[in-house]
């Protein structure tokens, strides 16, 4: 089952992850939240990551816990 956060609004959002490759040809692992569940969604939160929510439009986005 995906990683799930519902933000302030009500609305539903999994979490998903993917490596790309950038221009460079390196290789770099992204986090994104969905609507709907895909085949990359993720179980869990990475370690070391928290979910924040942006103020005025309530899209879940992943940054690195503060210390």
């Amino acid at each position: 089952m995906a990683y799930s956060h519902t933000n302030s609004k009500g609305q539903t959002y999994y979490l998903h992850g993917k490596v790309v490759t950038l221009r460079g040809g390196r290789k770099q692992q992204i986090y994104y939240f969905a609507r709907e569940e895909k085949a990359d969604a993720l179980d869990a939160l990475p370690e070391g990551y928290e979910v924040v929510e942006n103020k005025r439009t309530g899209l879940p986005m992943l940054r690195k816990e503060k210390k």
